[in-house]
C-alpha cells in the first residue's frame, strides 16, 4: 500500500476508536487502521453491559463513589467526575441512536447489578452488550463519508517529526509492507494486552501493541501493575478460555468448592458480589486450600430465564459439554483488563505533542488500582469523545507535520529469540495474580535478555507482535517489582498489606526515567 496522508489517524476499531471517529468526520478527512478485521477487537467481546447513573435511584456521584471505592485510593478524583457526570449523556445517545438494550417489565431500561456496585446500574443487551454497542457504532461510522477504515492494517511504530511531534504511524499493510499515514493529530485506541498472559479472556488482538508504540516513542506510561484477573473464565481442558460474566454472580450464580459449600462468605464479606481482585484471589486460594476445582453455580435460578439472559454464554458451555442452568461451570481467573497504559489528561493528549490515547491503552486514571465492574465500554464513549474534541484543536493548531525518518523497515526474517507461549507463559506463572520480589526479578532479568535478543523487529507482523508482548510484559513486571505493597489487583506475597504511607501515589515511566506523581494530582501529562 502506498503511504497516505489525512487530518486524523485513529489506530484501533473498538468503542473509543469509533466514538472518537464520529466527532471527527466532519472536521476532516479520517483514516482508522484496524490489524484485523473491523469488529475484532474486545469491545465486541464484552458481555456485561455499560455502567450509568440512569436509575430513579442511582447519581453521579453515588457511582462516583462506588468506582473511587473500588479503585483503592488510587483514582484521579477530577477523572472519575468526568466519567460518570458525562457518562448517562453518552448512554442516552446511544439509546437514541437505536440501542437495543434489555427491557423490564415496564419497558424502561432494564438494569443489573454488578460486584461493588451499590444499586442497580448497569445497561446491558443480554449477554452480548458490547456487540449491541459496535452495530450501533459502526452503523453510524458506515454512513460517514470521510471515515475510511483499513483492515489488516498493523500501526508497528509512531512516526516522530520534527521538534519531537507525533506526524502519524508506520504499519504493515495487508500484504506485509512498510507504509506511513501522516496525520494532523493521533489517536491510539488499540485496547488492551491481556495476550502477555498465557491465559486471558482477551480476544488474539490484544497484544498490547499501543502501548509498547506510545512507549517507543517516548510516551509515559503509568500504572502498568494494576492488571485486572477476571475471577470467573471457563476452565474446561481443551476448551477456549470464555468469559462467564459479572451479571451472573449478579442475578445470584454461586460460587462452590468442589464439595458444594458455598465460601465467599469466609473470604469477603461482599461475597460473591466483592471487587474482583479479591474474588480472584478467593477463588485460587480455596482451589489451592482443597486440591480441587471451583465451580460457578445457577441452580437457584429459573432454567428458562438463565438460558433466556446469557444466551452466548450458555452456549459456550454447551460447545464444552455443559448446561448453565444445571451443571456446575469449573472456574478460574485469567487477564482480562490493563488499569495501567499509556499517560494521558482528560482530553488523552499523552506526553508527546500531537499523539493522543483513549479507552484500555490509555490510564486516565478512573480506575486506580482496581476497575470498577462495566466502567471500561463508558470510559471508551467518554473519554473517545473527549479525545476527538482534542484531535480537532491540535488540527487547527497545528496542521500536519512532515515524519522527519522513515524507520528501519527489517526484512521478513525468522525470530530466534524466545517462543511467544514462553513469554507467555514465563508471565503468567512470575507476574500473575500472585506476585513476590524474587519471581518478578527472575522474570524481568529473563524479558530483559529476550528484549536484547530481539530489538525493535518489525519485519513481519509475528515479530511485531512478540516485540510487543515482551515490551509491556517488561514494563508490568518492573512495575510490579517497583510497587512493594498490596493494592487494589496487584498482590504482593512478600508485601501482603496496603501501604498508604508511602504508596498512594502512581509512578510513571518513561524511556530511562521513573517519577512518582501523587495519587490525587490533577492531570499527570502536561505538553
Amino acid at each position: 500500500m502506498a503511504d497516505l496522508e489525512c487530518d486524523f489517524l485513529i489506530i484501533g476499531s473498538g468503542i473509543a476508536a469509533l466514538r472518537a471517529a464520529l466527532d471527527l468526520a466532519d472536521a476532516g478527512e479520517t483514516v482508522m487502521l484496524t490489524k484485523g478485521a473491523a469488529a475484532q477487537g474486545s469491545t465486541a467481546f464484552a458481555q456485561g453491559g455499560i455502567a450509568a447513573a440512569v436509575g430513579a435511584d442511582d447519581s453521579p456521584a453515588l457511582h462516583a463513589a462506588d468506582t473511587i471505592a473500588a479503585g483503592a485510593g488510587l483514582c484521579r478524583p477530577d477523572a472519575v467526575q468526568a466519567l460518570t457526570e458525562r457518562g448517562p449523556r453518552y448512554v442516552r445517545e446511544l439509546l437514541n441512536w437505536g440501542a437495543r438494550f434489555d427491557r423490564g417489565p415496564d419497558g424502561g431500561v432494564a438494569l443489573a447489578r454488578e460486584g461493588a456496585h451499590a444499586v442497580r446500574r448497569v445497561l446491558h443487551a443480554q449477554d452480548a452488550t458490547g456487540r449491541e454497542i459496535c452495530r450501533v457504532l459502526w452503523k453510524r461510522v458506515a454512513g460517514c463519508s470521510r471515515v475510511r477504515v483499513i483492515e489488516h492494517a498493523m500501526a508497528v511504530d509512531v512516526a516522530i517529526g520534527d521538534g519531537g511531534r507525533c506526524a502519524g504511524a508506520w504499519f504493515l499493510d495487508a500484504r506485509g509492507q512498510v507504509a506511513a499515514a501522516t496525520a494532523a493529530a493521533t489517536l491510539l485506541a488499540t485496547g488492551g494486552a491481556g495476550q502477555v498472559f498465557s491465559e486471558t479472556t482477551n480476544p488474539s488482538v490484544a497484544a498490547g501493541d499501543g502501548i509498547a508504540m506510545a512507549w517507543r516513542a517516548g510516551a509515559r506510561v503509568v500504572d502498568l501493575e494494576f492488571v485486572q484477573f477476571h475471577p470467573t473464565v471457563l476452565d474446561v481442558a481443551g476448551a477456549p478460555r470464555f468469559l462467564l460474566s459479572e451479571a451472573l454472580r449478579g442475578e445470584g450464580a454461586a460460587l462452590v468448592n468442589g464439595a458444594g459449600e458455598r465460601f465467599m462468605r469466609r473470604a469477603d464479606p461482599a461475597g460473591e458480589l466483592a471487587p474482583r481482585d479479591r474474588v480472584a484471589r478467593a477463588i485460587a486460594r480455596e482451589a489451592r486450600r482443597t486440591g480441587e476445582g471451583v465451580y460457578l453455580t445457577l441452580e437457584d435460578l429459573a432454567t428458562e430465564f438463565v438460558h433466556a439472559r446469557f444466551p452466548t454464554i450458555a452456549a459456550a458451555c454447551r460447545r464444552a459439554g455443559l448446561d448453565l442452568a444445571r451443571d456446575r461451570i469449573p472456574v478460574g481467573p485469567a487477564a482480562h483488563y490493563f488499569m495501567g497504559g499509556v499517560d494521558v489528561d482528560l482530553d488523552g493528549r499523552t506526553s508527546v505533542p500531537g499523539l493522543l490515547a483513549a479507552g484500555e491503552v490509555a490510564c486516565s486514571g478512573v480506575h486506580g488500582a482496581n476497575r470498577l465492574a462495566s466502567n471500561s465500554l463508558l470510559e471508551g464513549l467518554v473519554f473517545g469523545a473527549a479525545a476527538a474534541a482534542a484531535m480537532r484543536r491540535v488540527a487547527a493548531e497545528q496542521g500536519r507535520p512532515r515524519p522527519a525518518v522513515r524507520p528501519r523497515a527489517d526484512p521478513p526474517r525468522t525470530v530466534t529469540g524466545p517462543s511467544e507461549s514462553a513469554v507467555r507463559e514465563l508471565l503468567w506463572r512470575d507476574v500473575g495474580l500472585f506476585r513476590d520480589g524474587p519471581r518478578l526479578a527472575r522474570a524481568l532479568a529473563e524479558l530483559d535478555a529476550w528484549a536484547a535478543a530481539l530489538g525493535p523487529a518489525a519485519g513481519t507482523a509475528a515479530a511485531a507482535r512478540l516485540v510487543s508482548i515482551v515490551t509491556v510484559g517488561r514494563l508490568v513486571a518492573r512495575a510490579a517489582l517497583r510497587r512493594e505493597e498490596s493494592r487494589g489487583a496487584h498482590f504482593r506475597s512478600d508485601f501482603p498489606e496496603r501501604n498508604d504511607i508511602d504508596w498512594t501515589r502512581h509512578a510513571t515511566e518513561s524511556k530511562g526515567r521513573v517519577t512518582a506523581v501523587d495519587a490525587g494530582e490533577a492531570g499527570h501529562v502536561r505538553n
